[in-house]
């Protein structure tokens, strides 16, 4: 029994598939107040993923 090899896309194919995805991308206010939220609930991961994004937003206006 001989089995077909599975394709799977490269890093790289893959990378270029998701830059070229269009993404939602929340408001800076929304993302200030996750970002408070998350800080109110001592929570460390979200308050550094709300900064990058709030951080990410701000520099794409």
């Amino acid at each position: 029994m001989s089995a077909a090899p599975v394709r799977r896309p490269t890093e790289d194919a893959a990378m270029w598939r998701a830059c070229r995805s269009a993404r939602h991308q929340p408001s800076a206010p929304a993302l200030l107040a996750a970002l408070l939220d998350a800080n109110e609930r001592r929570d460390r991961e979200g308050v550094c993923l709300a900064a990058h994004r709030l951080m990410r937003a701000a520099t794409t206006v």
